[in-house]
């Protein structure tokens, strides 16, 4: 079992990786400006030079960078860019947030990123199953259960350890707008939480499951 290591004698350092609106970026910033979260936003990376995202973190304050996918050859080559900014910047947790691209994640970098799913994993989650695709399955599926699931990205879509999942019921009349409204609800509660269990010193995983030693 591997402990991960207490990070509350400082604020977190926080690389965010976005691809869109930058709406869980907006949620950081909100949480670390009421004080619910610890943490600082080192270094923002877009996919995408003219995303929503991008001209918020600006308005921010905040150093963003963009690394198109389009400029390199390979993943490989593409995500040793991505990595190499994160490593200037110094951060201690990535957090993809929105992100579209796929990263190989170097061995420095293991269980140092988070990824949140918009369903429960492993329902509507895999190759194919990001943002307004996942929503509309839920709908199309008929299902009356669905929310997100923050876990730890690794090689592979949606198969690192699970972190947290929060749940919300889904109205039978809801369409997939109406779905994804309500999840990112709970999407804006339970990715401030799983940053905040990270850095606590008593979050443990094992293989593809994590443990999380509540406090006293």
């Amino acid at each position: 079992m591997l402990q991960i290591p207490a990070i509350n004698d400082r604020p977190i350092r926080l690389g965010v990786l976005i691809s869109g609106g930058g709406t869980t970026l907006l949620n950081f910033l909100d949480c670390i400006r009421d004080g619910s979260l610890n943490a600082e936003v080192a270094v923002v990376i877009s996919s995408q030079p003219d995303c929503k995202g991008v001209q918020r973190s600006i308005d921010a304050g905040l150093n963003c960078i963009t690394v198109s996918r389009k400029e390199y050859s390979s993943t490989a080559d593409f995500s040793v860019a991505v990595f190499n900014h994160l490593r200037t910047a110094k951060v201690d947790l990535v957090t993809l947030a929105g992100y579209l691209n796929l990263l190989s994640i170097p061995d420095d970098f293991a269980l140092k990123v988070l990824n949140i799913h918009p369903s429960l994993i492993p329902s509507f989650c895999g190759k194919g199953m990001y943002g307004h695709h996942v929503h509309e399955a839920v709908v199309n599926r008929g299902a009356k259960v669905s929310g997100c699931s923050v876990h730890f990205a690794d090689n592979e879509y949606d198969q690192g350890p699970i972190v947290l999942q929060r749940s919300v019921d889904i109205p039978d009349t809801a369409d997939a707008d109406t779905v994804a409204s309500l999840v990112f609800e709970e999407e804006k509660l339970a990715y401030p939480e799983a940053i905040r269990r990270y850095s606590s010193g008593r979050l443990s995983v094992e293989g593809r499951r994590t443990f999380y030693l509540a406090a006293d």
